[in-house]
Formats: structure tokens, C-alpha cells, sequence
């Protein structure tokens, strides 16, 4: 079956995130996710929390080397206490708005329903504060959202996240190299290979599983009872990024002429994808059939993408 592109919404902050940064010339969220090295695997993080990215990954083991491939460059600043970071972000932004992240969601208090940490992590740009309000585009769906001072900071201090450092912003977006989108998607065909054969020395919590180990032992514990806690995050978060990277991956790859690939991308997406329904109504022994599907196509894309197909 011919693959069919995407275009919509859904939970693409740090790739939306870049693009308002980069403006005019900014690429599609499709090769800025390609090149972060997202599609390429899956893992099963400390053997209980389910991803479709690859194994040892999080978004800041991808930024980057995805801003080498895409031609852009900026300047990174992190750490120290709120009265420092506050300081960096009122100069910052007098050259302009600033990218911030990753924060935590459950304090952003201007999505309804968000009232204390949730564990989720997420990216905005600031474009203006004042001494009672930071003023942001968010690209959960918010452009010119306020939020209070106070809420921010809790959620950029991001202490209840996995990964990621308190108060990390990026700044001076520079364009260094003409790069189209079939060069940047060449450009991390290697980093692809890389993350889809699990070598990392980024350290991993233990238990984590990858790849078709981590679809297999995730296929059985929801056959065998899905908690309320993983239907959420499968259902609201991990199927909906994980079907539209793969979707994104196969779109990319074909353009790049890379065929055998951009098939096995596809088929990826359709089998991540068509968990979402079986998950929502607890039809669950399906939506593990979908995973046990899933498992073996690791293994085949990134043979796919060592042969130049």
C-alpha cells in the first residue's frame, strides 16, 4: 500500500519549537524530527515506560547533531538558581524570543486540566516577560499564552523529569550551511543507523529494554492487564508522537530515494498506529498483535537503511 503523508496535530513541541526559531527559513517538522534521530527505535524504559524512540534516547541526545544536519547552529545556557536564570532570560530576550526546554507540563497552568507535575516533558518559546508574566507561543496549541511568573519557573526548573537540566535555553539561532531537506535527510541516515542498533554510552535506567525486546515484553504486559496509568500515556502521548514519526521517517526516506526503507518506515507507522482504537475501547490482545507485528521491523530497516535502500 502507498504511503500517504500527515499533516496535523499532535505532540511535536521541540520540532515545533525549532521551526518558530528558525522562521522563514525554517524546514519542515518532518526533517527536523527525522533529524533528531526519533523514528529510529523503541524502548521500554527500566522494562515498564514505553516509547517509540530509540533505546538511550531523549530529545537532547538528538538536538545536536539534528542542528548539524540541518544547517543551524545556536548558543546553549543551563543550570545555576532561578534569580540567575530569570536574569539570562530578560537579556536573552532582547535579542529576540528564546527557546526553552524541556520544561514540565503539569505546571503550565494555562492548559486546562494541568495543576502539578505529571512527569511530562515539553519545549515553548518565550517572546516577552514582564515582572508578573512570561508570554509564550506553546505549541501544545497555545500561541500568546501568559502564564505567571512563578508557574514557569516551576516548570522550567524541571526537576520531576527524566532527563534534561533546570533552566536550559537556547539562543543565537545561526544558519551556518544551505542545507535542502533531502541533504539534511542524508545527512542522518548514519545517525539512524546508529540509534536503531542500541550502542549508546548514554547511560539507560536498568531493565530498559529495546527495539523488538521492548515491543515484545510490552505486547505482554498489555495483554495480560494494562493499567490506567499505561493506557493513558500509550493513548494520549506514546502512539500518537510514535505513529507520526514513523509516518514522518517513511515520507523523508522516500524523498531521499531510500524505497525499501521508507516501506518498512510505513509499516511501522500503520502498526503503531492502529493501537490507538484497540487501546481506547480495551480491546487490548489486539493492540498487542499490533506490537508483536512491530518487533521484527527493526531489525529490517536498519539492514534496509547499511544497504542504501
Amino acid at each position: 500500500m502507498m504511503h500517504f503523508s500527515y499533516t496535523g496535530s499532535g505532540p511535536y513541541c521541540y520540532a515545533n519549537s525549532f521551526a518558530m526559531m528558525f522562521g522563514a527559513q525554517a524546514p519542515s517538522t518532518a526533517a527536523i524530527e527525522f533529524a533528531t534521530g526519533s523514528p529510529f527505535g523503541m524502548q521500554l524504559i527500566g522494562g515498564t515506560l514505553p516509547f517509540f524512540d530509540p533505546y538511550g534516547w531523549d530529545p537532547e541526545a538528538g538536538f545536536d547533531g539534528a542542528l548539524t544536519a540541518l544547517g543551524w547552529t545556536s548558543t546553549v545556557s543551563k543550570g545555576g538558581d532561578a534569580d540567575d536564570a530569570l536574569s539570562r532570560l530578560r537579556s536573552a530576550l532582547k535579542d529576540g524570543p528564546v527557546w526553552i526546554g524541556p520544561v514540565e507540563m503539569g505546571h503550565l497552568r494555562h492548559q486546562p486540566g494541568m495543576s502539578g507535575p505529571i512527569d511530562a516533558d515539553h519545549y515553548v518559546v518565550v517572546l516577552d516577560m514582564d515582572e508578573d508574566s512570561v508570554l509564550m507561543h506553546d505549541p501544545q496549541g497555545y500561541p500568546y499564552a501568559r502564564l505567571p511568573i512563578a508557574n514557569f519557573m516551576a516548570a522550567w526548573r524541571a526537576d520531576t523529569l527524566s532527563y534534561g537540566d533546570a533552566y536550559t535555553m537556547r539562543t543565537g539561532f545561526t544558519r551556518i550551511a544551505e542545507m535542502s531537506e533531502i541533504e539534511t535527510i542524508r545527512a542522518s541516515i548514519p545517525a539512524a543507523i546508529h540509534w536503531l542498533s542500541m550502542e549508546t554510552d548514554l547511560p539507560v535506567p536498568p531493565g530498559t529494554l529495546g527495539n523488538a525486546e521492548a515491543a515484545e515484553t510490552l505486547a505482554a504486559r498489555i495483554e495480560t492487564g494494562c493499567d490506567k496509568g499505561l493506557r493513558a500515556h500509550l493513548i494520549h502521548f506514546a502512539v500518537r508522537v510514535g505513529a507520526r514519526r514513523a509516518a514522518d521517517a517513511a515520507a523523508c526516506l522516500a524523498r531521499a530515494g531510500y524505497q525499501e526503507a521508507a516501506r518498512i518506515a510505513d509499516e511501522q507507522a500503520r502498526h503503531i498506529g492502529a493501537m490507538q482504537h484497540p487501546l481506547v475501547v480495551r480491546k487490548d490482545t489486539a493492540a498487542a498483535d499490533a506490537l508483536r507485528a512491530l518487533a521484527p521491523t527493526y531489525d529490517r530497516l536498519k539492514a534496509a537503511l547499511e544497504d542504501g535502500h
